[in-house]
């Protein structure tokens, strides 16, 4: 299989947007990551022109309907298929672009979204809330509580941003280095858009106008007891602030209610975690003692919101250094986030309906 080309991170090139399932046949062009913004807005707010031979797609909505009708007959689903092959022919030659992070924009939208759907729509049910609260245009940083036993909840949040935004934004999470050593999905989170959780690719990011998502409780919030579900962990030293101040973007805490049930962790088995290299070892009510049937998540309903921005674009770029804004902003993060949990708890009617 040939090998994709690889995109610069500060290539300048615009990336249009296509939603998925509109795959026609032709070769489409993969959006590459836009070029890194000039301080904390970027000039005109990071938008460019359509790219070069897009200006076609732009097409009046009546047009659009027409599609649709074509679309819902026999041609349909050879529209479709010729897509699919076409999708197919591209992977194959290596005619499709990732940028320097590995990310295949492509791929996400006509594979990967479109596998995790059906568990989003369908299984878990999401319900999303306040996504007009992500900016439109420009970087921003998501904050979110993390639990679950896996992290389920971030590709959950994944494909919210990803459907239900207005402007059809991508979000690319910060994973953890445990992530980018396992088999499959390493190169399954890098194709995704996932990248490691540090500092400095969050802040290349973000000035490079892209929605990065991070949940700084880590492992301690994905791997605590059931009885502690929705008590918010240590959101430890606040790097996460210091990131967004560093480029000038807004903070989003955004709250997610049902993970915590899908996996009840009712005990640690700490050794075998040793042995294994895991951070935990978890044991529910039924992993692992009905076997690969155990591991199945329990159908829990989902509510993903997202609040209010903090923006942080008013400081002075040595605000990042200052140790005491640090923590007010990261205690004001929290705190919003834990304070929305209790809310869309009281609210929520049951665990499953």
């Amino acid at each position: 299989m040939a090998d994709a080309k690889v995109i610069p991170f500060d290539d300048d090139r615009s990336r249009a947007r296509r939603r998925p399932g509109r795959a026609d046949g032709e070769a489409a062009a993969v959006r590459a990551l836009p070029g890194p913004l000039q301080g904390p807005q970027g000039p005109e707010g990071g938008q460019e022109g359509p790219a070069p031979g897009k200006a076609e797609e732009a097409a009046p909505g009546a047009d659009v309907g027409v599609e649709a009708e074509v679309d819902s007959g026999a041609g349909g689903w050879e529209r479709r298929l010729a897509g699919g092959l076409a999708f197919l022919r591209r992977r194959i030659t290596g005619d499709y672009e990732v940028d320097e992070f590995g990310y295949d924009e492509e791929l996400t939208d006509q594979v990967l979204m479109s596998l995790l759907r059906p568990m989003y729509e369908k299984y878990f049910r999401v319900e999303v809330k306040g996504v007009e609260n992500i900016p439109a245009e420009g970087g921003a940083l998501i904050v979110a509580n993390h639990s679950g036993t896996l992290p389920l909840d971030g590709l959950m949040m994944q494909v919210a941003v990803h459907d239900h935004h207005p402007a059809g934004r991508h979000l690319r999470l910060l994973a953890a280095d445990l992530v980018f050593v396992l088999p499959v999905v390493n190169e399954l989170a890098r194709k995704a858009g996932h990248t490691l959780a540090c500092a400095e690719d969050a802040e290349r990011l973000l000035r490079a106008g892209e929605i990065v998502g991070v949940m700084p409780e880590g492992f301690k919030g994905i791997g605590k007891p059931f009885g502690e579900r929705y008590k918010l962990q240590r959101f430890g030293r606040g790097g996460f602030v210091s990131t967004a101040l560093r480029a000038g973007v807004p903070i989003v805490p955004c709250s997610i209610v049902g993970a915590e049930e899908i996996y009840p962790m009712i005990g640690n088995a700490r050794t075998l975690a040793r042995v294994l290299g895991f951070p935990y070892f978890p044991l529910t009510p039924t992993f692992p003692w009905l076997g690969p049937l155990g591991a199945l998540p329990l159908p829990t309903k989902w509510t993903i919101q997202f609040g209010e921005p903090i923006p942080t674009d008013s400081y002075a770029p040595e605000a990042a250094e200052d140790p005491m804004l640090m923590f007010n902003l990261t205690d004001q993060v929290r705190e919003q986030i834990q304070h929305t949990l209790y809310k869309l708890l009281v609210q929520r009617r049951s665990v499953f309906f």
